[in-house]
């Protein structure tokens, strides 16, 4: 049960217990009023009754129901009078009052109880439907309230998701002129997405701005280990610098693809046709059903090759590409992904498992970014036989 009908169903059943003790209370005060009248007048017929017997020896005539005659009173009067009191009973729709009377009979009075029942009745019913009001009245209201607040916590929920998407421009906004707990909820997370945007551009700007400048120095480097004599030492030091000056470009490329700087020129190509052309011989392409896509060659060439080369690095042969409509499958037959890169998605620097090799993580994340921005969807998963399984599905 979701937190409005928490409210409305807690609001309408508070209601109705409400309705209901004070229906009881007013029922009870109705019924006590109208027997204590009836009992009061009873008994004062009764006195003036055994007044009347005690000077004429006779009952009077049509007069409050008089009566000498026991079978007609109720068993309980008959046996408070058989001991010598004198009482009231409400029985039968009538108000009885006895006492005792001449040689063991019981002298008794009786007055109509029925109109006062109807009032009762009458009162009863009125207060069932004031009270039926009432609570139909607070339950809408607790709904309407109910609403109101759901609604405003969904929309800080589907901000927050937003946010959480990677969307840190995102923000709640205002939730109508209350300033409440969920107004002061909206603004505490517009602060927390107002504060990370702004550390996550600050860091992106910090790796764009360090791999710029490594680049002019990476540059000389490269052309002064050119320059060396032949030999292993020499060899070493152009690896390195190479493996360095790729980590340099990459980090351009993730710090772009982060600001949203990279824009796809699309085009409707074949795309059996354009991977046999893109792809290396020892790919091991194989087109299932052919599709015209939507894509921007040069980027699809980045999605894949960073695809084979983590398949390559990381995996085991063979590496297959498989093509089925517009969905590319890339996939190895080594260890698989690890289950953290599986649930939390590519980490930059991060390879998430030693039996996946070495690197610095980068070749997932621009994959993923690059085909973001080709309007693609990359899903990353392991095959039941083994092996890691990277599906690209592009845009018809």
């Amino acid at each position: 049960m979701n937190l409005r009908r928490q409210i409305a169903v807690t609001v309408a059943a508070v209601s109705f217990l409400v309705a209901l003790s004070v229906g009881l209370l007013v029922h009870r005060a109705s019924v006590g009023q109208h027997t204590g009248q009836a009992r009061a007048t009873a008994e004062a017929a009764l006195e003036q009754v055994r007044d009347y017997y005690g000077q004429t020896d006779q009952l009077p005539s049509n007069a409050w129901n008089a009566s000498l005659d026991p079978a007609v009173v109720p068993p309980g009067l008959v046996r408070l009078a058989a001991q010598g009191h004198q009482g009231s009973e409400l029985a039968g729709g009538r108000m009885w009052a006895a006492a005792p009377g001449p040689d063991g009979q019981v002298l008794s009075v009786w007055l109509d109880f029925t109109a006062d029942q109807r009032a009762i009745t009458e009162l009863d019913r009125a207060v069932t439907v004031s009270a039926a009001l009432s609570v139909l009245v607070t339950a809408l209201a607790g709904t309407l309230v109910a609403h109101r607040i759901s609604r405003r916590l969904r929309t800080a929920a589907r901000t927050a998701r937003t946010i959480a998407r990677g969307d840190l421009a995102a923000r709640i906004g205002p939730l109508g002129r209350a300033r409440d707990e969920v107004a002061e909820l909206a603004a505490a997370v517009d602060s927390m997405s107002a504060v990370l945007s702004s550390k996550l551009a600050n860091e992106q700007r910090f790796t764009a701005d360090v791999a710029h400048e490594l680049r002019t120095p990476l540059a000389g480097l490269l052309t002064a280990a050119e320059l060396l004599p032949p030999g292993r030492p020499t060899e070493l030091v152009q690896d390195r610098v190479r493996v360095l000056r790729r980590l340099t470009e990459d980090l351009l490329e993730v710090s772009r693809l982060d600001a949203g700087a990279e824009r796809a020129e699309l085009s409707r190509l074949e795309l059996g046709a354009l991977l046999r052309r893109i792809l290396p011989p020892a790919a091991g392409l194989e087109v299932r059903a052919e599709a015209e896509v939507a894509t921007d060659p040069r980027r699809l060439d980045r999605v894949l090759a960073n695809l084979l080369a983590n398949a390559e690095r990381h995996g085991a042969p063979p590496v297959l590409v498989t093509v089925d409509g517009p969905v590319v499958t890339v996939r190895d037959h080594g260890p698989g992904f690890p289950e953290q890169v599986l649930a939390e998605g590519p980490q930059r620097f991060r390879t998430g498992a030693r039996e996946r090799g070495h690197g610095h993580g980068l070749g997932l994340t621009i994959a993923q970014g690059q085909a973001a921005v080709l309007g693609a969807r990359l899903r990353l998963a392991n095959h039941p036989d083994g092996g890691a399984v990277a599906e690209l599905r592009l845009a018809e």
